[in-house]
């Protein structure tokens, strides 16, 4: 059974940072693509960033310039740093991956930023 962990979420203040963590384990294989997807308040869950196996990237282009998605195969690991994180940010963020046995989501994890 495949199970996606995230870790790296709270409370920052408005022009901080985070780094979030999506760790994959169970029988997961060729993952050929990673991403980041969110949720504030009152709003439907929402794209942020993903990364493909070869390490090509895309963002939305709310976050583009203050985001950067990365990967590490060997860990089944993508990562999500955010800077000058803004109170629009937040929201419960969640990563996917997409392998070709199916699609994966995290449980979520809390990004407040409020100051």
């Amino acid at each position: 059974q495949v199970q996606l962990v995230e870790s790296g979420g709270g409370l920052v203040q408005p022009g901080g940072s985070l780094r979030l963590s999506c760790a994959a384990s169970g029988s997961i294989f060729n993952i050929y693509l990673m991403g980041w997807y969110r949720q504030g308040p009152g709003k439907q869950r929402e794209w942020v960033a993903a990364v493909t196996s070869s390490g090509s990237t895309t963002y939305a282009d709310s976050v583009k310039g203050r985001f950067t998605i990365s990967r590490d195969n060997a860990k089944n690991t993508v990562y999500l740093q955010m800077n000058s994180l803004q109170p629009e940010d937040t929201a419960v963020y969640f990563c996917k991956m997409v392998s070709y046995r199916g699609t994966y989501w995290g449980q979520g994890t809390q990004v407040t930023v409020s100051s």
